[in-house]
């Protein structure tokens, strides 16, 4: 069996969706559908909060905060699919493959510490909201995306520096784009620190956020249940509403893909693919959706400008 290591170049081949490939001009389109989908809701939702100062408030700066997130996510991923769906390119050099397998798990981590930080901001708005303005400062909240970009590239940059410590004895990868496991088990042996590490960082990312998530909403919920009446506490809940339907698409799919992996043993290959890359996908197609959907002064900004350009 072959060896390859630093010293001598390492190409990847992505196989891409076994047993799908057939149906790669299909899926192709869902696919391109999605990715089209991504960079419009993004951009359009980046471009209202830059250009609206009505919308200069620190939730929507968190907001631009995890569509900047979500769109490098999708970016660092897409092409790589597109380009084996669309013409069969499946061949990846090492580098590119750990490049791309940084973005994409740096960026995941990013977006969770994203929604740790906006969980805290509905937590003053309820909790405390005589105090928002004084707690939820222009620089606190800069530090808060500074913490997160720090934590995503601290927590995942190991990831590609353990991985070039390896010998390599297979290069066919059952996936669509780099993902950490897929390329570890590429790997000839003496990879249990990299395993190690990975629960390391999926369950400290994935564990403490969702646990500091609850615990904003359970004093959250404690404030809400002691206001006098139905009418407000109705109205204290809606403001955490587009929050936590990010939330449950961003940890769900995600929750999903992982305990289907972990015992879903007799479901075919293809499944788990699809489903490792809608996990990604989904949470960056619906976040713009669900914000200029739930929230009343983006969904403003977008009927004004929507206007704007049916008078034009």
């Amino acid at each position: 069996m072959p060896k390859f290591n630093q010293s001598s170049p390492v190409t990847f081949i992505l196989k891409g969706i076994p047993g799908l490939e057939d149906l790669y001009l299909w899926l192709s389109l869902p696919f391109s559908f999605m990715f089209a989908s991504i960079l419009l809701g993004n951009s359009t939702i980046l471009f209202l909060l830059a250009m609206e100062s009505v919308l200069d408030k620190p939730m929507y700066h968190l907001l631009a905060m995890l569509l900047l997130a979500d769109l490098v996510s999708t970016l660092a991923m897409m092409p790589q699919v597109l380009g084996l769906l669309w013409l069969g390119i499946q061949d990846i050099s090492l580098d590119a493959c750990l490049l791309q397998m940084f973005f994409i798990h740096g960026t995941s981590v990013v977006r969770s510490a994203v929604l740790v930080a906006m969980a805290f901001d509905r937590y003053v708005a309820i909790c405390n909201p005589l105090r928002y303005t004084t707690v939820l400062t222009s620089s606190l909240v800069c530090r808060l995306g500074l913490v997160g970009l720090a934590k995503g590239v601290g927590l995942i940059l190991p990831f590609p520096l353990l991985l070039r410590q390896l010998t390599f004895c297979q290069t066919v990868i059952t996936h669509t784009y780099c993902d950490h496991m897929a390329v570890v088990k590429m790997a000839c042996r003496h990879t249990g620190p990299n395993r190690i590490y990975g629960l390391f960082v999926a369950i400290l990312v994935v564990g403490l956020d969702c646990l500091l998530i609850g615990a904003s909403y359970a004093l959250i919920l404690r404030a809400v249940l002691k206001l006098s009446s139905r009418g407000a506490r109705l109205r204290a809940l809606n403001t955490c509403s587009a929050h936590l339907s990010v939330v449950l698409i961003a940890y769900g799919p995600a929750l999903f893909s992982a305990i289907v992996h972990r015992f879903g043993r007799s479901i075919p290959v293809h499944i788990h693919v699809l489903l490792a890359n809608l996990y990604l996908l989904v949470p960056s197609l619906f976040n713009p959706i669900i914000f200029g959907v739930r929230t009343k002064e983006i969904r403003d900004m977008v009927t004004k400008h929507l206007g704007h350009g049916r008078g034009t």
